[in-house]
């Protein structure tokens, strides 16, 4: 193992799914090996003062990015940080809290390729994309669930944070070395869990693996790779279908493993890609499973020493 930890950035506009797919990660690497943060933690103002002000937790002007940016060079060196802690459901601030990094962190959050002293810290990056119209349902089941707030204020945030997620979330899409992208099949455009499709764009920024010996020719239900542009810019498209067959999501699974070096082979387990159903059953995504092993994958070989 390398001495100092390395970094997986992971930003995404909110409710992108960020924490699910970091949970999988964290998986996946040994969560005993992992650090997480959050850069929503950073910001300036509390809930009150964002109204007050007229502000949105998207504005840079919001966030202390000249901290994030500290912090991240301090934890890159392996150094401790006192991190701060915004909490979701009061809209206020707890006290900070001591941080040692372990041998892996995952930054996740709104502003994290903001600067390039943040961008340059990271050892691979991670955009979430999905559909504005899959976001927003995915938005409106946690923020009413999980955080209390009615509908009716759920709609009228979103709304009022659009032009701030024009602006200063989705240009950050250019700076991954991965985009990842869920999306509903054409037949069932309601679907928002375990049937959802998968689209990741590869950039050549990172040694993607050689996946030809499991890429299928066509339409049918599986995994597809193609030639793509993105931001201007080509790419690989790697597609990978919600209905994908058990079998083949394990020849997948199979192949990023033998790529990954030995020494972690022991981390491999069945646990990955799950969410949680409409009615709270554990639901098993084959696209979310292998998107979350595809980042580890070069987490390990980053941690390996092959990206040097």
């Amino acid at each position: 193992m390398r001495k100092r930890p390395i970094l997986l950035g992971i930003v995404g506009d909110s409710a992108a799914g960020k924490t699910t797919i970091t949970r999988g990660i964290a998986q996946v690497i040994g969560e005993d090996r992992c650090t997480t943060i959050c850069t929503d933690d950073y910001h300036r103002y509390n809930r009150v003062q964002r109204a007050e002000k007229k502000i949105t937790a998207l504005h840079p002007d919001c966030n202390y990015l000249d901290i994030i940016e500290q912090h991240l060079e301090l934890l890159k060196a392996g150094k401790p940080i006192l991190k701060p802690h915004y909490n979701h459901a009061t809209g206020d601030f707890d006290p900070p809290s001591y941080l040692e990094p372990k041998e892996f962190i995952i930054v996740e959050g709104l502003l994290g390729y903001s600067t390039k002293a943040m961008r340059d810290c990271y050892d691979v990056k991670l955009y979430l994309a999905p559909p504005e119209d899959l976001r927003y349902q995915w938005k409106m089941k946690r923020d009413t669930q999980k955080r209390g707030h009615t509908a009716e204020a759920v709609a009228k945030e979103m709304k009022m944070r659009e032009p701030d997620s024009e602006a200063f979330i989705r240009p950050q899409r250019k700076w991954a070395d991965m985009v990842v992208c869920f999306w509903p099949p054409a037949d069932k455009k309601e679907e928002t869990g375990a049937r959802l499709n998968v689209s990741l764009v590869l950039r050549p920024t990172l040694p993607h693996p050689d996946l030809s010996e499991v890429l299928e020719r066509g339409s049918g239900n599986g995994i597809h790779l193609e030639l793509d542009r993105d931001m201007g810019l080509p790419v690989d498209r790697l597609e990978i279908d919600g209905t994908i067959s058990d079998a083949k999501a394990k020849q997948l699974e199979d192949l990023l493993w033998k790529h990954i070096p030995g020494e972690h082979h022991h981390l491999r387990h069945e646990g990955i890609g799950e969410i949680t159903g409409t009615t709270g059953e554990r639901l098993k995504s084959h696209p979310l499973a292998l998107s979350q092993l595809l980042v580890a994958y070069h987490l390990l070989k980053a941690a390996s020493g092959h990206y040097e």
